[in-house]
């Protein structure tokens, strides 16, 4: 399935490439429609064609705050036209009032000490948050959205990191992560992972446990489901991360573990856990160095991507429904454990690797982080290096089959667009090629919405920064719609005059209830502590 689709991809990539336009700081204006302020890079694919989609910068809310996580995941109530932001650094949810969505105004902060998720729905505001030890009991707390008052709280799992509403607004599900804080022996503290199901009327809370999986560890390690804490019962290392609902079914990213579990919320019951393969690197490309100082996109054979998706939505075509995942990639750095190495650290197998020395170099496969427990032979060389992260999005069969993804696409997107910030990272400006050994461009918060009929997955790159649209109307041939990147390069991230960095939460605003009477996006950006607004057309 996937060598058709990257061959698909493939033939496709130059066409949509070659129309995506860039919008310099030079050219960009303030008009009504056009691209940007102050700090725009983007593009139209469409050429100014009435066909597909635009992004269009509208405002922004800046906290003054860099680096301290001052926003985070976003909601927003249409009935009041605020928009809720996760601020982690002041332990609070930050209330807008985009009524002008050109000048987003906090109006009130929310107190919510531990905040990492946020959802609204009919009036109600529901906010995930963390124990002060994230591996005690967390909770979520309920806000009354016009008022803020606060009106119930209820115990979940360890460290909650994400929190939605089902689409009848009766039930929250909760991914609890359960992360630890130590693999040290005689100080584990590695908390079981959970999905909590809160009905509001009834004010119960029911939890879907991985405990019956326990005893399958081998079973599941077989299927490709990555089960690697030291010591950890599948319960333990079992990571939930992010959610989206259909009905009584959830879905939910096991990040850290390559997997989807399927959760049946009438029951609270995990029905399957999913793996989601891997990623052939021998046909699809990469940049997998940092330190080569060039842009080198290429197959890399022996190289398989695990794709750890963060951020999960889903949407319905012809009857059917997909899941849409960003590809992030993550890896474990607690007490005792880390499970990222570097391939020059490694003994490489001779049959596998018949060049290993070459491939060793740090302009080669040298820097490329990889998983510990990539596959070895019985004398403990590596035959096979598996990377973290797939750098693309994938679209995904309810069930988990891979229908589509993107392949290198978003690399050479932003090698066409931005060659002088290629895989860039968020914590400084002038970074160009430093995340090439790491994950990329990270792509982790998606969502997805319907505009003029056809149906959009828009995705924020965490490190490189600027959202990017695909078409997923066909879900099995999403084309490339646009890309806008509101991050100044010529400014001091640390400064916070870098405009918008590191986008995490990304927010689609329907037309029927936009101020503007269009769709928006509203994106949390981690990084420079702003939350920006920006219109579809």
């Amino acid at each position: 399935m996937l060598s058709r689709n990257l061959l698909r991809l493939a033939a496709a990539t130059t066409t949509a490439l070659s129309m995506v336009l860039v919008a310099t700081p030079s050219q960009a204006t303030t008009s009504d429609g056009d691209r940007d302020g102050a700090n725009s890079r983007g593009g139209n694919p469409h050429g100014g064609h009435d066909k597909g989609i635009h992004l269009n910068f509208l405002g922004r809310f800046v906290t003054g705050s860099v680096g301290t996580g001052a926003s985070e995941i976003t909601s927003y109530d249409p009935a009041t036209r605020r928009v809720f932001v996760v601020n982690a650094q002041a332990g609070t949810i930050d209330v807008l009032d985009i009524r002008d969505p050109r000048n987003p105004a906090r109006v009130t902060s929310l107190a919510a000490p531990g905040a990492n998720s946020v959802a609204v729905s009919d009036g109600l505001v529901a906010v995930a948050q963390q124990a002060e030890n994230k591996t005690a009991p967390g909770k979520v707390t309920l806000f009354q959205a016009r008022t803020g008052k606060k009106l119930k709280e209820y115990t979940v799992g360890a460290l909650p990191d994400m929190v939605t509403f089902t689409s009848d607004g009766r039930r929250l599900v909760v991914a609890n992560e359960g992360e630890p804080n130590s693999y040290c022996a005689g100080a584990v503290d590695d908390p079981e992972g959970s999905v909590s199901v809160i009905d509001i009327a009834r004010g119960s809370v029911r939890t879907a446990d991985f405990r019956a999986y326990n005893a399958q560890a081998d079973k599941l390690r077989a299927s490709g489901v990555r089960i690697s804490g030291p010591g950890a019962t599948v319960a333990q290392d079992l990571e939930p991360e992010y959610i989206t609902v259909k009905g009584d079914t959830a879905w939910v990213t096991l990040q850290e573990n390559n997997a989807v579990a399927i959760i049946d919320l009438d029951r609270a019951r995990v029905e399957r856990i999913v793996p989601l393969g891997l990623k052939d690197w021998g046909k699809a490309g990469m940049d997998a160095s940092d330190k080569d100082g060039k842009i080198d996109i290429r197959p890399r054979p022996g190289v398989k991507g695990l794709y750890m998706p963060d951020a999960i939505a889903h949407f319905r075509s012809r009857g059917q429904t997909y899941l849409v995942t960003a590809n992030e990639g993550d890896g474990r750095d607690w007490g005792c454990h880390a499970d990222e190495v570097r391939v020059k650290s490694l003994n490489l197998s001779a049959t596998a690797f018949p060049d290993a020395a070459a491939l060793k170099k740090d302009d080669q496969l040298g820097r490329l982080n990889v998983a510990v427990d990539s596959p070895k032979d019985a004398s403990g060389a590596y035959t096979e290096l598996y990377g973290f992260g797939g750098r693309s999005i994938s679209v995904r069969s309810a069930t988990g089959e891979l229908v589509w993804d993107s392949g290198d696409e978003l690399e050479q997107l932003v090698a066409r667009e931005l060659p002088a910030e290629f895989n860039a990272d968020n914590a400084e400006n002038g970074s160009f090629d430093s995340r090439s050994d790491n994950k990329g461009p990270e792509p982790e918060g998606v969502t997805v919405g319907e505009v003029g009929g056809r149906t959009y997955a828009f995705a924020g790159l965490e490190r490189v920064g600027g959202i990017v649209a695909y078409d997923v109307s066909d879900p099995r041939r999403p084309v490339l719609a646009d890309y806008l990147n509101t991050r100044d390069f010529a400014g001091s991230v640390e400064d916070g005059t870098a405009g918008d960095v590191g986008p995490e939460g990304v927010l689609f605003v329907p037309a029927g209830d936009s101020p503007t009477r269009r769709p928006l996006l509203v994106v949390g950006h981690e990084v420079s502590g702003t939350t920006t607004i920006y219109e579809i057309r």
